[in-house]
Formats: C-alpha cells, structure tokens, sequence
C-alpha cells in the first residue's frame, strides 16, 4: 500500500466502515456519532477516548489520503462524514467486513473473524473468511492483511490487517504470560457465543450513544 495509516486514522476509518453497515439510517455520521462509535467500549481493541478535534484530525488525514469525505446539506448546519474504502481498494463486501474487523479489534483467528462479521456480512463458512483473507492478502494495490505466525499455546493462527506498514510479530506476543498456565483452544461454539455477547453489547452501546444525541 502506498498510504500508511496511523492508529487514529485506523480506529475513524473502521468505525466508518462499520456504522455505514450496520446503522445505515444514521449514514453518513455527524462528527459527534463517529467519536461515539470510535469510543465504543464494546468491540475495540484497543479502547480509546478521543475527542471530537482529535477525530476531526482523523479525518482530514483520511480526506488528504483520499479515502474519507464530509458533506453538509442544504438543510442542515451539521458536517456529515463517510469513506470510500471499497471503492479506493476495489474491495467486495466480504473484504470489507473481514478488514473493518481487524481494524477495529486487532489480530483475530479465521473463526473469531466470522462471529465478529455476524452484523456485516454473512459468511457461511470458515472458508469464505479464508477466500476473504485471501482476496485481501493478493489485492492489486498491495497485500491488506496478513498471517501471523502463531503464539505459543494456541491453537489457530491470527490474521492483522496491513494499513498501518508491516507488523513487529514481537510486539504481538504477550507482555507477562502467566506462569503454569495452559491455554485451552476455544471452540466454534464458544467463539460464536462470544460473538453473540459482543453484538448485545455493541447493540446496547450504540442505543445508549444515539439515545444520548437525541436528548
């Protein structure tokens, strides 16, 4: 890829990409609705608390890389903001929803991809997260994701996107392993509860954010 993305413009341009999704009625998103789902405490890794100037930054940057817009309409005094990662990446709505996932939640297995992308897209299988991942790794303006090697303990490799340059797998391994300490690989249906725990969550947080707008 030719632009690298910081953090900040990673963390905009994925909640973009999701809201646009999953709330299209609320699409293109006021300035105050995207530091919101920015500051999602469910579903984000990391969790952040940025404020609407440090957004605002974002997305310049973004607008300056050609990846982001902002628009006012005629009969309203709010700025509204949208992205054009598919169209800049020529990316199909499986790609999109593996790469909003890894931008917001860092690294992830092929099947916690699929219990994140219940909302986004609708993948039958783990193999179409692989033909997902695959598309993304040999997309024509450069790999977009990546394999990782895998951690000590687990079971399943974690894929990571590539928007920000290439990945320090040494930064990827844990900080302070605990000590005597097995880790016991999860299977598809815990993974998939998961999922469904995290949707609930996100669903109540962003009920609770719009209900906060209206007030």
């Amino acid at each position: 890829m030719d632009s690298v993305l910081s953090p900040l413009e990673v963390r905009v341009l994925g909640s973009l990409v999701e809201k646009q999704i999953t709330t299209p009625e609320y699409y293109p998103l006021s300035l105050n609705s995207l530091t919101a789902a920015c500051n999602q405490k469910s579903n984000r890794e990391p969790v952040v608390s940025y404020d609407e100037a440090t957004v605002e930054r974002g997305m310049d940057r973004l607008r300056e890389k050609k990846l982001a817009w902002v628009i006012k309409k005629a009969d309203s005094r709010v700025l509204r903001y949208g992205h054009i990662l598919p169209e800049a990446f020529h990316l199909g709505p499986d790609e999109t929803a593996v790469l909003c996932v890894l931008m917001l939640r860092g690294p992830l297995t092929v099947g916690e991809i699929r219990g994140c992308t219940g909302r986004l897209h609708d993948f039958q299988d783990l193999s179409q997260v692989e033909e997902a991942l695959g598309k993304l790794a040999a997309n024509d303006q450069g790999p977009m994701a990546v394999k990782l090697p895998r951690l000590a303990g687990h079971k399943e490799a974690r894929y990571a996107h590539l928007l920000s340059g290439e990945i320090k797998t040494e930064e990827l391994e844990p900080a302070s392993p605990k000590q005597d300490r097995t880790v016991v690989p999860k299977t598809d249906l815990e993974i998939e509860v998961e999922a469904l725990r995290r949707e609930l969550n996100e669903l109540r947080q962003e009920f609770n954010d719009f209900k906060r707008l209206l007030e």
